[in-house]
């Protein structure tokens, strides 16, 4: 508990300060947001407003990890993969951004770029989470299930990765949605991972564990505190970037931001074992992507549209709500994601291991 409160806290704090440092310094070098022509005309008005805030995010939760590992004096493959992931994906917004910038025009990486700067960072958390984090290859929904994706599983883990960081990519359409959002799914994350971390049965003696015993291994029961710790620091550095992304936002996440939330989220379901359940509880995601696929598909294949625009909460933008509307009923319909994924979890868990 100790090393969650301190990669929570640290991540937050340097978060909070950090940010109005990174948008000084995009503003002085004109790094601002270009706005979709296409896109709801209230949005003209954001133009410029500095963007790649992610970065904030991603120095702001790897150091907080990094001190909180220092301060419990362990490490764990499990946690270092994680936060690996979340800055490998970021790695890959980052120049997707800056050529946007660099450019002046709303296209970066072309499509096969991008998919490649992804596939590279699954291949080798795939690489990593089998063969040093000893992370299994089977599909999970709370327990494995049947599916064993074997020598597949990298491809397996590009697809999550890919289809998690463009979901929030999607959703990232209004100040402080994907921010308000990944802090409360990083947050679900932090529950799940300590839950398996303190509900083994551990041994003490006056030097500290002897033995561990139950359904998870001592190495595991590590894996999982240092994957609570992990998710813990983004949770923080996601809160402090939302103080300075919420409406009015004064900086944007940019690509740099959501493909690396989006990455972080998917190396935290493989690395539990709850990657099915990553549906649940990252709901508002899965409604955002559903809402563009149903809106190409019937534009296509029947010449109308079913939403006044694509991602869904530009249709309620369009239809007459306010933005902070839309952005806090979202994070309620997120909220209540979160909350049933946890309840699934919870009972779940009691049924395989007992109420411990």
């Amino acid at each position: 508990m100790r090393g969650i409160l301190v990669a929570a806290s640290v991540s937050l704090l340097l978060s909070l300060v950090g940010t109005p440092l990174v948008i000084r310094f995009f503003r002085q070098r004109g790094f601002g947001q270009l706005i979709r022509a296409d896109g709801p005309q209230a949005h003209m008005s954001k133009r410029g407003t500095p963007t790649m805030g992610g970065t904030a995010m991603i120095l702001s939760a790897i150091t907080g990890y990094a001190v909180a590992t220092a301060v419990i004096g362990r490490w764990s493959a499990g946690g270092a993969l994680a936060i690996g992931t979340f800055a490998g994906m970021g790695a890959v917004g980052f120049l997707d951004d800056y050529i946007k910038l660099r450019r002046n025009r709303n296209l970066g990486l072309t499509k096969t770029a991008k998919f490649g700067g992804q596939a590279l960072v699954a291949v080798a958390f795939a690489v990593g989470a089998q063969y040093v984090a000893s992370t299994s290859t089977k599909v999970s929904f709370i327990g494995t299930l049947d599916l064993d994706f074997g020598w597949t599983f990298p491809l397996f883990c590009f697809l999550i990765l890919a289809a998690t960081s463009n979901a929030v990519n999607l959703t990232d359409g209004l100040d402080g949605l994907a921010a308000g959002t990944s802090a409360l799914i990083f947050g679900a994350y932090t529950v799940i991972a300590f839950w398996i971390f303190r509900h083994g049965t551990a041994t003490y003696s006056a030097g500290g564990i002897v033995s561990f015993t139950g359904d998870y291994s001592f190495e595991a029961w590590l894996h999982s505190d240092a994957i609570a710790i992990a998710a813990a620091a983004t949770m923080g550095a996601a809160l402090g970037f939302l103080w300075w992304n919420a409406p009015p936002a004064k900086i944007f996440m940019g690509d740099t931001g959501s493909l690396a939330i989006g990455g972080m989220l998917a190396a935290l379901a493989v690395l539990t074992e709850t990657e099915l359940l990553l549906v649940i509880i990252g709901g508002l995601y899965v409604v955002e992507t559903v809402s563009v696929i149903v809106q190409v598909v019937s534009f296509r294949l029947f010449g109308r549209r079913v939403f006044k625009m694509a991602p869904l909460h530009h249709h309620f933008e369009l239809a007459g709500w306010q933005e902070t509307t839309v952005i806090v009923r979202f994070w309620i319909i997120g909220g209540l994601a979160v909350a049933f994924g946890l309840g699934l979890f919870y009972a779940e868990f009691l049924a395989r291991v007992g109420p411990g």
